[in-house]
């Protein structure tokens, strides 16, 4: 049965081209700005929004989604998905890359629509099921509070989840937000695999009032997920804000889309960037 609704959702699948997301997206790259779904390679969709990736990885006995951008965009989501000829009731589970507004206002929301179980690292748990970021997050009071949803799933580093013939690993990458997860899996089209790897934010961003050199263990733990990250064999890079990994210029041929160092040199540039910023807050 489920095989059978999968191909027909497969045959009424109509994604946009990179042609017209990119007009749909002209001059905007806003959390909830609305663009049309595209899809990155085999049963990879980017049904988010001109700012934030929302990521379907579709499987015959039901989808996993990874992020669900703002409260304001979860019904272009929901009907993002649908365009692409998919049934709501057939995204199973829900994920997110980390417990900021801009990536999870829309989870509660979704999860109401979709019927879908909520999956979170433990340090990310309390966020999402208060709709409040912890004390200890860098960019307290820097995001909205958002509707809770019910977490369903605990994950830790290395957990692998399953739906059907799906297996996707979450990988605990601490630093831009407490609960931030990376998450990686193989995607097959044509006797071609690659290796897909949705590597969390990396940005060392905060509040006015926050020094990461005030709070050495977490910069310590910050550039291990960075190492990590660094390690991960990747053939295929995809971040939550699209232009940290340049994906819609890759989509369109204007870069690689396939990069075997290309988690190498995401977590390098995180880290120079982590650098710069603790050398400026040492100078004042």
């Amino acid at each position: 049965m489920f095989a059978s609704i999968a191909a027909a959702a497969l045959a009424a699948a109509t994604p946009a081209t990179i042609a017209e997301h990119e007009a749909a997206c002209a001059g905007k790259d806003g959390w909830s700005d609305p663009a049309p779904p595209i899809r990155i390679f085999a049963n990879v969709y980017d049904v988010g929004t001109c700012g934030i990736v929302s990521l379907l990885i579709t499987g015959p006995r039901g989808h996993i989604l990874l992020d669900g951008a703002t409260e304001e965009a979860a019904p272009g989501i929901a009907a993002n998905i649908q365009r692409l000829g998919f049934q709501l009731s057939d995204v199973k589970i829900i994920g997110a890359s980390h417990e900021h507004y801009d990536h999870v206002g829309g989870l509660a929301e979704l999860q109401r629509l979709t019927g879908a179980t909520v999956m979170s690292m433990p340090s990310a748990y309390l966020a999402l099921e208060t709709g409040k970021v912890d004390d200890d997050d860098p960019q307290l009071g820097l995001h909205k509070p958002y509707q809770p949803a019910k977490v369903g799933i605990m994950l830790a580093d290395g957990f692998v989840v399953r739906q059907g013939p799906l297996a996707i690993t979450a990988h605990a990458t601490p630093g831009h937000a407490p609960g931030s997860t990376s998450w990686s899996w193989r995607s097959c089209e044509s006797g071609r695999c690659v290796t897909f790897v949705y590597a969390d934010s990396v940005s060392a961003v905060s509040s006015d009032s926050y020094r990461f050199s005030d709070h050495k263990r977490y910069v310590t733990t910050f550039r291990e997920s960075l190492r990590k990250i660094e390690r991960m064999q990747c053939s295929l890079l995809v971040t939550p804000h699209p232009a940290a990994s340049n994906l819609y210029d890759r989509l369109a041929g204007k870069a690689p889309l396939i990069d075997g160092s290309a988690c190498k040199q995401y977590a390098q540039r995180g880290r120079a960037a982590l650098d710069a910023r603790l050398t400026k807050e040492q100078a004042k």
